[in-house]
Formats: structure tokens, C-alpha cells, sequence
């Protein structure tokens, strides 16, 4: 299963519009950063979550797949499933993240 789809909003990305997006399909939409080299690891939560990069590079692993999120990228991570993200960047990423 892939759980990245390239490109899904247009860059620069507009918070707005993801927001948007993301409400007709039941989910919220909330703003996070994270310096470089901050690990966020196995989490696993009761509801599915959305995330898609403003600005920086993610690396994150669903499972046993590892992706790497860049802006307007959208990731999803089903309900149940353990994961992990990782700001590899050389700047601060700012990512919105959202469940249903």
C-alpha cells in the first residue's frame, strides 16, 4: 500500500485550502514544527491522520515503509498502524497533520 501521494495540494501550499480539503473528508487540520533532526517514534493512534508538509522534508516510516514527505505532499497513516516521522531538513519543517 502507498500511503504518499505526491504533490496532492499546489505549492507554496495554502493552509487554507488543505484545511478545506481535508474537512469535507472528516478530518481537522493543525499546524506543527519541528527543528532539525526532531524524531517523533512509534506512535500509533485510534483514528486515521493526514499530513502534508508546508515547508522542510519528512522521513516517515508506516509500518515497514519508509517515505520521504516534501511540500504539498499528502501522507496518510491509517488508523492502528505504528509510525514514526523525522524532520531532515536543515531547516525547521512546518507540517499539517489532521484525523478523522
Amino acid at each position: 500500500m502507498s500511503y504518499l501521494t505526491r504533490l496532492k495540494f499546489s505549492v507554496p501550499l495554502d493552509r487554507d485550502q488543505v484545511a478545506h480539503d481535508w474537512k469535507k473528508r472528516g478530518y481537522s487540520c493543525d499546524l506543527f514544527a519541528d527543528p532539525p533532526g526532531s524524531e517523533w517514534n512509534d506512535f500509533v493512534h485510534t483514528t486515521n491522520e493526514l499530513v502534508t508538509v508546508m515547508a522542510g522534508k519528512l522521513r516517515m516510516t508506516i509500518g515497514v515503509e519508509e517515505i520521504i514527505a516534501e511540500p504539498g505532499d499528502e501522507v496518510f497513516i491509517p488508523c492502528g498502524v505504528i509510525h514514526s516521522v523525522k524532520n531532515v531538513a536543515s531547516s525547521t519543517t512546518h507540517w499539517l497533520y489532521g484525523y478523522d
